[in-house]
């Protein structure tokens, strides 16, 4: 999944002749706290609602030079983990589209980020899963999609947790069986460290739903 994947058509761009006040309109109404400002298609950068805030001048247009808008954005064949990665860092509730040339093609939302996050990790689908801990050196995805693939089973997502100062690695995966016992013996058999496991719709994964459930009702009031 790339970004142009993702561009969001309802939230409106921003014109450098629209005046502060409007455009914090705009952000409530839209729910958002940044609005992209755009001369055609020549993206000028994020203005925030802290931007117009701190300047005080309500009234005056919001490109008038006095506020440096931040350039962030997302080119639209980058894949949209780099746009987690920028909305993360930047703190940011959407994430401005550019074309190859350079040209303004849209946003994407925060709520469209957790959206799709829901589906790379599959959330949403039924499984175990399994969390191992590993040493750098001793990393083989190939071992370990031949160890589940050897019990009849599919990794459906798998992601990796390292930490500062440790060669230790964290791998949380996600199969497609919801009974992994066998899963689990044969990773005991090849000296595998399972950290934890979850092997059926207990409460941890029905929290976990919960929660997510919960994230994206707020995102979209």
């Amino acid at each position: 999944m790339i970004a142009k994947d993702l561009i969001n058509d309802t939230i409106i761009a921003l014109r450098p002749s629209d005046i502060g006040s409007d455009a914090l309109g705009l952000m409530d109404e839209l729910r958002v706290s940044h609005l992209p400002v755009v001369n055609e298609l020549d993206f000028m950068g994020l203005i925030s609602d802290s931007d117009i805030y701190n300047r005080g001048e309500f009234e005056q247009p919001v490109w008038d030079g006095k506020i440096v808008l931040s350039k962030a954005c997302i080119f639209e064949n980058q894949h949209i983990y780099d746009a987690f990665l920028i909305c993360s860092d930047q703190k940011l509730t959407i994430l401005p589209v550019l074309n190859i040339k350079n040209q303004y093609m849209g946003v994407i939302s925060l709520p469209d980020l957790v959206g799709a996050l829901s589906s790379i990790t599959t959330l949403k689908h039924p499984g175990g899963i399994i969390v191992l801990e590993i040493n750098e050196k001793d990393y083989l995805l190939t071992e370990i999609a031949g160890i589940v693939e050897s019990n009849d089973a599919k990794i459906l997502s798998l992601y990796i947790t390292s930490h500062p100062d440790s060669t230790k690695l964290e791998i949380t995966i996600k199969v497609n069986r919801v009974d992994i016992g066998a899963v689990l013996q044969t990773f005991y058999r090849y000296n595998y460290l399972v950290k934890a496991s979850w092997s059926k719709q207990d409460s941890f994964t029905d929290g976990l739903q919960d929660r997510f459930d919960s994230l994206m009702n707020y995102l979209n009031i």
